[in-house]
């Protein structure tokens, strides 16, 4: 019998062992997290079509991203986001190796590696004066043998050396007070000249020698009627111009130090003409593109300046600039959008005038509105003729490429641009349906199992690893339309700035749907639409399953708090806009309320910036349950500029010419004022909405209870000095303190005030439960710190014994009002910590068990998890056994980094904004959203998964364990049986 127990053993820890072995990660990648690479609307794009190198377009974008584009796929060769502040003005390619880019106003010159896009050189270009910057790169021209680019910017020009960066020489431009707005080189030329206005009613040129920057002549001439917007070059020696009344076109030719002035009165121009014309910056040589509130007219100058009218195009018209041919000839594109169709008309514009080369007709979905901006580039046929290849950029951001009449590729970048997120469940899968694909016979089912355990065993071959994963990813079931049992499965609804909205799903990342917001697109009664915030309006449950849930959105007609607002509600399920409110009243804060109607619309208050309350949705049935909760309705406002935190209820109807029963005036119930000349508010937080707290009680390592202070009505406000406000080491120690306060926002009451000295912003903070995290930079140290708060409720001290908390003879569940003085203690601490953030959240899990991370958007563009253990306030030096066995760290005065700790593995999100965390259904896992340029999305356990079994978990190895050990058992008591009745021989 001994025999037997120790080969079952021996088999047993053989099964075990081989089973813990699997640890094949290569073929789990992709099953939990995805991330996907954009680079925002294009402003500018250069080709680059070399026959001995990959053909490539390098652009620009509003992100601040500077790329390179695979013509053939779309796909990004390399990138670099540059900073916020550091704005790209002008790109260009030097030398047909590197890529030139001009930024932060004129300040800033790079060169980049084309094929890899390492940087080369970089200059900085001081000035005492900020100019328009402008980037000239002539093709042939070198100085002493050396290549060299013109820039201006900050009231100099610069001739800078094309290989390594070096500045040749430099001329200052701004003692005339003159505006540069054109630079002008002409090939062979020994002078270079520089063109723009002084002040509104004079045009002025500078000529200077090209090889040492000498100022060779300066000349200035008097327009009476004065000029307005910019300067558009149309030759070497003609710019056009509009008048400063709006009303005429000026001509100037200037050549050899002589003006002359021609005026044409657009009405003579262009039929029906009304006020706000503007010269479109295009690059065609001979002629300009004007457009106006109805149309868009192309305009040749003729010898003299006189203006003839070449075409008149639609309003949904972009032209591309000129592009050289073979021959001397030029052409660009016209790009029309109409009924789902862009029409491109490529032109040649020859001595004999324009004619058309090329005419196509392409389908294009309705939901990316209309055509922004064009570029062109040619190649040469099998049939030595001239092709065209068009990249287009769109209203909705996305950008694709055209060639032959085809779609090549497209890019949703606007997806680099998200202003809000908002997660939404999936429908429940109806019985008896499955969209998923599932093994059709048992030889497949034997052939997948069979597949896995070659792989538990570590026998398996490299193309059986590729169907191992493909095999998970097919019957993961993570694509699927319908809710898991896991909550794993769910759409994240976007808002981008171009105001289209996406639905994308958690398991892949994929499309969905997309919409472009009619509300939210330009248009002559809105001019600068903006979308503001995403809101849930409609979540069905029980008896309204047969309906979809539903997204508010809220936008504005301007940047300003007065402008007014716009309304959408979404489908979530198919991105259909069910109803649409324009031109309601202006929009400065949305409050959802915790109120729904029965078809489960949720109220929300809008608050204008009159400071009246308007309530939706505008319904009888609302309106009845907003007055039964009217006493219980309560909310804040933060005025940055004027440092005053107000608390607000709602007082009453609206005083209006037309009366309105869903408008509610406010009324001041408190006020803080801080001191202007010690305190700005630099940030403030609250707790989310959706927050589940699975217990006010905490028991300490003593066996003492203690009771966490949770309110939703509770605001965490940081404020620094004024001259704090500034970037780090624009203040002395001294001058400098951080104060944070913890504040109920119902009575105004400061529960807790703390002061930081010697210590700066930028605040990031994260509010949970009963505690805050915050983040700022401590002058002395020269280190960034994070301190948090811990609040508890003194009212219920005396509730300490665990066996009343057992037996539930305390008063835990007692009425709390927030009228009433609350008696409230607090745990404090700081530590260093080693980055700067860009964003904090914290996780969120369906009922509030599992451990709590602080997820943080390091400078670094990467997620990094931080366990709330590491910013418990009870840490100390030497922890008792007793809080040691609670959980709590030795006490270090800096925050660790474990580089397993980093959500996002060795990927960035590079340009990270924000991140978003949202509960599944297994209480174990919370889902993670990180925004930037890119995006990324993965599950998180922070206390691990103890509630589930791993997706890969292999039971046909279980069922190969436990027959295995079954068969093992029977035959050793065979043995054993064996064994003892020849002992009974003997």
């Amino acid at each position: 019998m001994n025999m037997a127990i120790r080969v079952y053993l021996l088999l047993f820890l053989a099964l075990s062992y081989s089973y813990t072995a699997f640890s094949l990660y290569e073929d789990q990648v992709g099953l939990m997290d995805w991330h996907q690479q954009y680079i925002g609307k294009v402003k500018h794009a250069v080709f680059h079509t070399q026959k001995a190198a990959r053909k490539r377009v390098v652009v620009s974008t509003e992100e601040n991203v500077v790329s390179s584009l695979d013509l053939r796929h779309g796909e990004i060769f390399w990138r670099h986001v540059l900073a916020p502040s550091d704005v790209i003005d002008q790109i260009d390619i030097a030398l047909g190796k590197y890529v030139i880019t001009l930024s932060s106003g004129g300040s800033i010159l790079r060169a980049w590696n084309l094929p890899d896009g390492q940087m080369v050189w970089e200059s900085t270009l001081p000035g005492p004066k900020a100019s328009k910057p402008l980037l000239l790169v002539p093709v042939n021209f070198k100085i002493d043998r050396e290549s060299v680019m013109f820039v201006h910017g900050n009231g100099f020009i610069h001739a800078i050396s094309s290989i390594n960066g070096e500045v040749i020489w430099k001329t200052e431009l701004a003692s005339e007070g003159i505006n540069i707005q054109q630079l002008i080189y002409t090939d062979g030329s020994d002078t270079i000249s520089a063109v723009g206005f002084v002040g509104t009613h004079r045009f002025g040129a500078y000529i200077l020698h090209v090889k040492n920057g000498e100022l060779l002549n300066y000349k200035s001439m008097e327009f009476p009627s004065g000029f307005s917007g910019d300067l558009s070059l149309v030759t070497d020696d003609t710019a056009v111009a509009i008048d400063s009344i709006g009303t005429s076109l000026v001509t100037i030719q200037f050549h050899d130090g002589l003006f002359s002035f021609h005026q044409t009165r657009l009405s003579d121009l262009i039929q029906d003409f009304q006020r706000a014309a503007v010269i479109s910056q295009s690059n065609i040589p001979g002629a300009f593109i004007l457009g106006t509130a109805n149309s868009i007219t192309l305009i040749k100058v003729l010898s003299r300046g006189e203006l003839k009218v070449v075409e008149e195009l639609g309003h949904a018209t972009a032209v591309s600039d000129a592009l050289f041919l073979p021959g001397g000839q030029q052409a660009f594109a016209l790009v029309q959008h109409r009924d789902g169709k862009i029409l491109l008309t490529v032109k040649l514009d020859s001595d004999d005038g324009l004619s058309n080369l090329l005419e196509e007709t392409i389908h294009l979905d309705n939901q990316r509105g209309k055509v922004q901006k064009v570029f062109i580039n040619t190649y040469v046929r099998v049939d030595r003729s001239n092709g065209f290849r068009v990249l287009i950029v769109m209203e909705d951001d996305s950008l694709f490429l055209l060639q032959q009449g085809e779609i090549v590729w497209s890019r949703e970048d606007g997806l680099a641009s998200i202003v809000d997120v908002k997660p939404a469940e999936l429908p429940v899968e109806k019985d008896g349906v499955s969209v998923a694909k599932v093994e059709n016979n048992l030889f497949e089912w034997l052939k997948g199992h069979l597949l896995k355990l070659k792989g538990t065993l570590m026998i398996a071959t490299p193309d059986d690893v590729a169907a191992i994963q493909k095999m998970r990813l097919q019957s993961s079931g993570k694509s699927k339309m319908t809710q898991d049992r896991n909550g794993f499965r769910k759409l994240l609804i976007v808002l981008t700035r171009a105001g289209k909205l996406f639905a994308l799903h958690t398991g892949d990342g994929r499309i969905v749907w997309s919409r472009l917001l009619m509300t939210l697109r330009k248009s002559e009664t809105c001019q600068s639409p903006r979308g503001i915030s995403l809101h849930q309006w409609q979540d069905p449950h029980h008896h309204a399953l047969n309906q979809n849930p539903s997204v508010l959105i809220v936008g504005r007609c301007g940047d300003s708090l007065g402008s007014t607002g716009v309304l959408s509600i979404v489908d979530s399920y198919t991105g259909e806009e069910r109803n649409r409110m324009e031109h309601v009243h202006s929009i400065a804060h949305i409050i959802p309320l915790s109120f729904t109607d029965s078809a489960e619309q949720r109220l929300h208050l809008l608050l204008d910036a009159n400071r009246r309350a308007h309530l939706y949705p505008r319904t009888a049935e609302a309106l009845d349950i907003f007055q039964r909760e009217l006493g219980n309705i309560y909310w804040y406002s933060a005025e940055t500029d004027e440092g005053i935190l107000r608390g607000r209820s709602v007082q009453k109807n609206c005083v209006l010419e037309e009366a309105d029963n869903f408008c509610f005036d406010s009324r001041d119930l408190w006020s803080i004022v801080f001191p202007s000349e010690s305190e700005k508010i630099a940030a403030t937080a609250t707790r989310s909405l959706n927050e589940v707290v699975h217990t006010q009680a905490k028991v300490t390592a003593e066996q003492e209870v203690m009771y966490k202070y949770v309110s939703k009505n509770m605001l965490f406000l940081a404020t620094v000095t004024p001259k704090a406000v500034g970037p780090i080491g624009s203040v002395t120690v001294d001058e400098s303190s951080l104060i944070a306060y913890l504040i109920d926002t119902v009575t105004g009451r400061i529960l807790h005030r703390v002061t930081h000295h010697g210590s700066v912003g930028p605040v990031h903070a994260v509010f949970s439960e009963n505690w805050v995290v915050y983040h700022y930079f401590n002058l002395r140290a020269h280190r960034y710190e994070m301190s948090v708060i811990e609040i508890y409720d003194q009212a219920r001290a005396e509730n300490k014994d665990v066996l009343k908390l057992v037996l539930g003879t305390h008063n835990l569940t007692s009425p709390i009002t927030a009228y009433s003085r609350p008696e409230v203690s607090t745990k404090s601490q700081s530590y260093f910590f080693a980055h700067s953030l860009k964003a904090m959240a914290v996780t969120l899990t369906a009922k509030g068990i599992t451990s709590k991370q602080v997820l943080l958007g390091t400078i670094g563009d990467q997620v990094l998890a931080l366990d709330k253990r590491f910013l418990d306030p009870r840490r100390t030096v030497n922890p008792t056994q007793a809080e040691k066995e609670e959980g709590i760290i030795p006490l270090t005065d800096s925050l660790p980094i474990i580089p397993q700790s980093y959500v996002t593995h060795a990927l960035k999100v590079e340009g990270l904004r924000g991140i978003v965390t949202v509960p599944a259904k297994l209480e174990s896992t919370t889902l993670v959203f990180t925004y930037g340029a890119d995006l990324f999305f993965t599950q998180l356990a922070p206390s691990k998964t103890y509630d589930s079994l791993t997706e890969d978990f292999s039971y046909a190895l279980l069922l190969i364990t436990i027959g295995a050990l079954v068969i093992a058992i029977f035959v050793t008591w065979v043995w054993s049986e064996k064994k003892e009745l020849q002992e009974k021989w003997r």
